[in-house]
């Protein structure tokens, strides 16, 4: 397998959904609780990058096996149309899943009981979300899945494991926690709604009953541009409660950029043309909230 094969099997293009929220848990910390654990955050990185890819090599395994279209099988899905062998496959994922593993019980070794309970519930959902007799990826709830386990979950771990030693468990907490998460939420929980609108007609083939199935595409791209809307608005929130720097407001200026990725997705929904608008929006979004984030710690 080419180096090239592997980043497209693990979905590389993607991983901004994760690398974004693990960033912003360490600008949080070291914004809010001005405290951040450097050996932890790193160990934790490689042990959520490695589990990431597990999920996406997971998502093709599942998608081949399980695919009725056996054009899809062949021509469509990368172990097929690249001539991967399924055994690699699942060496790779049994091997990243346990280095992934081991660095966790790390974790939990030096920063408690709380990151074996998060940890526990990202394993279960990375998991189900394409395996099992009903995989999330298949049903309503994937949009809900994918935003809030990534978007969320990781931040949340990012923010515990820099700030434990001052960290308390409260509503409070872990609200300022969601709300600076909520905006990478609602564009990672895009990513996989513009991929349901785009593979519509093949999942139907598949059998897979996607939100877009219960909804239809009028309502989903409805539903893709309202959240878009929402994660400015809540970004633009932020410092007026305290869980961000001013200049956070900074990120306005990428509006047009994602009002022209939104508007290209609502023209057409093809995977191969413009599934990569909720992938650009995702990148450009993230990273510069991000980005805008960092700046206002260093001023």
């Amino acid at each position: 397998m080419s180096l090239n094969v592997f980043l497209e099997l693990v979905e590389i293009k993607a991983k901004t959904a994760s690398v974004a929220p693990f960033l912003l848990g360490m600008c949080f910390s070291a914004y809010y609780y001005r405290h951040l654990n450097w050996t932890l955050a790193l160990v934790f990185f490689v042990a959520m990058f490695l589990f990431n890819m597990v999920v996406d090599m997971l998502d093709n395994y599942s998608d081949y096996y399980h695919a009725d279209n056996k054009a899809y099988q062949q021509s469509t899905n990368i172990i097929g149309r690249e001539n991967i062998s399924p055994k690699l496959v699942l060496g790779l994922m049994i091997s990243f899943t346990l280095i992934s593993a081991l660095l966790g019980i790390w974790l939990v070794i030096q920063a408690g009981l709380p990151v074996l309970w998060m940890g526990i519930f990202c394993f279960a959902i990375g998991y189900l979300y394409s395996s099992g007799p009903k995989p999330i990826s298949g049903l309503p709830l994937g949009e809900f899945a994918s935003g809030f386990t990534m978007g969320f979950m990781i931040v949340l771990l990012s923010v515990y494991l820099n700030t434990y030693q001052v960290f308390s468990w409260s509503w409070l907490s872990l609200g300022r926690v969601f709300l600076l998460a909520l905006a990478d939420e609602l564009w990672i929980s895009n990513l996989m709604l513009a991929n349901n609108l785009c593979d519509a007609e093949e999942d139907e083939s598949n059998h897979r009953t996607t939100i877009i199935h219960f909804i239809g595409k009028k309502a989903g791209l409805v539903a893709f541009s309202v959240k878009n809307v929402l994660a400015f608005l809540v970004i633009i929130l932020l410092p007026f409660i305290n869980i961000a720097p001013k200049t956070v407001w900074l990120t306005v200026f990428i509006v047009p950029f994602v009002y022209k990725q939104n508007k290209l997705l609502i023209q057409k929904q093809v995977k191969k043309e413009t599934f990569i608008t909720a992938v650009k929006t995702l990148l450009v979004g993230s990273m510069t909230f991000l980005i805008t984030y960092f700046i206002g710690i260093l001023i």
